[in-house]
């Protein structure tokens, strides 16, 4: 048990005044009935329980508070984590944001381009405390249907930062790769048709689609934040482009892939790194989710979506923990509050 001190009313135990009750655990607990501790007419000051990190509680409890001498911050444990005192908001704050990946495109008998990665925007900002920021996370593109133009992505933003969706792959039925963030593959159809373009700062060219055969063609690949999508080649469908590195959530995550090209006879193009979807001979492979990243192309008139955006922010922990709504998770890593924004949502710093 614990070495106690004890108020006592009497209300319960029958006993009134002062009580104590001795261990040997090295454990003191103060007791109060009436819920209060006061401290009344005393100008010092009270020393809180001080250490390194190292030497934090190895069990801590909600509300325990102590001064860090690693960080020189007194902090407190509430939500999972020791959150440092603080006064105000962060003045300024880093982020990722990335837009969400272009639907990969259709062949038919013939080749799709592969989907466009979603812009990649990292860098920081200046932010007011107290202000409530809105957050949007874009949806993938949905996959390409024979006779349609493929969508694009959908933007992702975060106050004055906005990441553009990438641009949808090209279908047979004649379309070139949509422009966006990174470029949609073109189709291979008849003339082989062009690449979408990239925005400069965000991504990538697409690559060009190309005319194998009367009855075979190859697609492109996507763009990516780091690498124009691949063009096609004899019997060979351009891979998307590779994407961009990130590790603001504390490890190294590649973001913004392209999605490979397709081709109806011959080999399909490879996902770029950082989410890209593989063309197939069949169904091409999504985007993988929160990534950015574009859909890989089909072949049979099926297709599939580009990967969905997502928004990283994070700030020192020596300022006061932000307050969230939406899709978010929240977490604590080399002396920073991270927010992850898997959808949208708000955060006031």
């Amino acid at each position: 048990m614990t070495s106690i001190i004890k108020a006592d009313d009497g209300a319960v135990s029958g006993i009134t005044g002062v009580t104590t009750t001795s261990d040997n655990t090295g454990t003191l607990e103060l007791q109060a009935t009436s819920g209060l501790v006061n401290m009344n007419n005393v100008t010092g000051g009270m020393w809180l329980p001080n250490g390194t990190t190292a030497q934090r509680p190895a069990s801590p409890q909600a509300g325990q508070m102590r001064y860090n001498t690693t960080t020189s911050q007194a902090e407190i444990y509430q939500s999972g984590n020791w959150i440092a005192f603080a006064t105000s908001g962060a003045p300024s704050v880093s982020y990722l944001v990335v837009g969400g990946g272009g639907g990969g495109g259709v062949g038919g008998s013939r080749g799709g381009g592969g989907g466009g990665a979603g812009g990649f925007l990292t860098g920081t900002l200046t932010v007011a405390p107290s202000n409530s920021y809105a957050v949007t996370v874009g949806a993938g593109g949905a996959g390409g249907s024979n006779g349609a133009t493929t969508p694009s992505g959908g933007n992702s933003v975060f106050s004055s930062v906005t990441a553009l969706g990438g641009g949808g792959g090209g279908n047979e039925s004649g379309q070139n790769g949509q422009n966006g963030a990174s470029g949609g593959g073109g189709s291979g159809a008849t003339l082989g048709y062009v690449a979408g373009s990239g925005t400069v700062g965000q991504g990538n060219n697409g690559g060009a689609g190309q005319l194998l055969s009367a009855s075979n063609s190859a697609g492109g690949g996507g763009g990516g934040a780091s690498a124009a999508g691949g063009a096609s080649s004899t019997g060979v469908a351009g891979n998307g482009g590779a994407g961009t590195a990130s590790s603001i959530t504390g490890s190294s995550v590649t973001y913004a892939g392209g999605g490979g090209g397709s081709v109806f006879s011959g080999t399909s193009g490879t996902g770029g790194a950082g989410g890209g979807g593989n063309g197939g001979a069949a169904t091409g492979i999504a985007g993988t989710a929160n990534t950015g990243g574009g859909g890989g192309a089909g072949s049979d008139n099926v297709s599939v979506a580009g990967g969905s955006g997502i928004v990283v922010i994070s700030y020192s922990n020596v300022y006061r923990a932000a307050t969230v709504t939406g899709t978010v998770s929240s977490t604590s890593s080399g002396g920073n509050y991270i927010y992850t924004f898997t959808g949208s949502g708000t955060i006031t710093f």
